[in-house]
């Protein structure tokens, strides 16, 4: 049996004064319980040779893992975007988007969005085509949400890196905004010990007044009409159900139930509006609040008006092309499914495939904030080599039929993954390949007949205990 975690006495009285009779499981809960392992399932990259394992209630595609699973690390699956390990509460993103998003192709933001769990959650649920703004403030962060954003494989989805009072900055933009804020993380003490070791009330204090900084950034970003979902992973009042009054009662949003939800669910404390609180005493996932909340008004179709008052990005070395360059076009066409659907972005070493219709809005973007990556990095140019980059392996939209395929074992697949020399088989014809695992690509080999160039990202090389 684990030693008991160390609650701070200040944090176990004011759960106790918020929370009522929970306090005291949840508190047990805290102390003693230990975090189960889940994923999130790739619909867009089915595999046989996906996990296993006992369905999250209330996610389509969340699963289980069992207690003596190996590490998602060793998987190269994982590295192939298979899947995304992810806390089984924070997959209700997927469940709350599916229920509010219709048919037709919407604007998402996920403002705080490192590592990128949300992230593919909602891209999980959005109406086919619609475009992903994922954002984070930090650059190491930023770093990983691209990495992880890459291996998802969904074209329309722009990268970028500031705080949201830039994002702020393009005025009424998205249909739906996730505002996943920043908060005194409660609901991890029993993960990251951190979480534990830096709570005290002035953090929660802290905290609740950097969210509603940040929520009135975010409203102004939402489209009337639109919706935002609000979530922290945190117990108290303050960070929780009295922003959600803030943002009903003071910038006028309409609370949005989602029904259907499992009954160990818990509902809000103390307030009229419907609130979703997953407690660790009573389900099977760490600590984290929901709320969702409607933006009233209609708006007309988006355009490529002008921005509000802001800095432009500097974009001199980059230019949007939709046909100025033949050779960059003939490229796009062997490449990519659809390739009429993507506009392309030459910059002097690269060739880059963002989908057409969400064009005008990268220009948008681009003059508010600083874009890290958008669409699909096709390739990179050296000299006269077209060099296949790593985010078309990972893409959705890559054309199989681009390139010769080596499926690889286990063993082979894993020492690519580490950048290692790999021997292909004697029939493999001269060029560039992609390697596969589990029926899904996992990056570019170049053969050169005697030997085998392994172009996996030195940035991404797995080093395996």
């Amino acid at each position: 049996m684990s030693t008991p975690r160390s609650i701070p006495e200040d944090f176990a009285a004011e759960c106790r004064r918020q929370l009522g009779d929970e306090a005291a499981p949840l508190l047990d809960s805290l102390r003693d319980g230990e975090p189960g392992r889940s994923v999130r399932l790739n619909p867009a990259k089915p595999s046989a040779l996906a996990p296993a394992g006992e369905a999250v209630e209330w996610c389509d595609g969340g699963v289980r893992l069992a207690a003596d699973a190996p590490s998602v690390t060793l998987d190269p699956l994982f590295h192939a975007g298979a899947y995304y390990a992810q806390d089984a509460s924070s997959m209700i993103v997927k469940t709350v988007v599916k229920h509010i998003a219709g048919a037709d192709p919407l604007v998402a933001v996920d403002a705080c969005a490192a590592p990128g769990g949300k992230t593919t959650a909602t891209i999980d649920a959005l109406p086919a085509g619609s475009l992903m703004i994922a954002n984070e403030i930090v650059p190491a962060r930023c770093a990983i949400l691209r990495e992880n954003l890459l291996k998802w494989g969904y074209p329309a989805t722009i990268v970028t890196r500031g705080d949201t009072a830039t994002l702020a900055r393009m005025g009424e933009t998205a249909d739906l905004v996730i505002a996943d804020v920043p908060c005194s993380g409660e609901g991890m003490m029993r993960k990251d010990a951190d979480a534990v070791a830096q709570w005290n009330p002035r953090l929660v204090e802290e905290c609740a007044r950097l969210q509603r900084e940040i929520v009135d950034n975010l409203w102004n970003l939402l489209r009337p009409g639109g919706t935002m979902i609000y979530s922290t992973c945190t117990f108290n009042r303050h960070e929780n159900e009295e922003n959600v009054a803030y943002i009903v009662d003071e910038l006028g949003g309409e609370p949005i139930a989602v029904p259907g939800l499992p009954d160990c669910i818990a509902p809000g404390i103390d307030t009229p509006y419907p609130c979703y609180r997953f407690m660790p005493h009573r389900l099977r996932g760490e600590g984290l609040f929901v709320a969702v909340i409607r933006k009233p008004g209609h708006s007309s179709p988006l355009g490529d008006d002008s921005v509000p008052a802001g800095k432009r990005k500097d974009s001199r070395n980059r230019r949007h092309d939709t046909g100025r360059s033949s050779a960059a076009r003939d490229i796009a066409a062997s490449l990519v499914d659809r390739p009429e659907s993507f506009g392309i972005i030459e910059t002097s070493d690269a060739i880059t495939l963002f989908p057409e219709k969400w064009m005008p809005l990268l220009k948008r973007v681009e003059r508010c904030t600083t874009v890290v990556q958008a669409g699909i990095t096709a390739a990179t140019i050296k000299g006269r080599d077209v060099i296949p980059h790593h985010s078309l392996a990972m893409s959705t939209a890559m054309n199989r039929e681009a390139f010769p395929e080596v499926a690889l074992s286990l063993d082979d697949a894993r020492d690519f993954l580490r950048r290692n020399t790999l021997t292909l088989p004697p029939d493999t014809p001269r060029g560039y390949v992609t390697v596969t695992y589990g029926g899904l690509p996992l990056g570019f080999m170049k053969h050169l007949g005697n030997r085998s160039n392994n172009l996996y990202p030195a940035d991404y090389r797995i080093k395996f205990l």
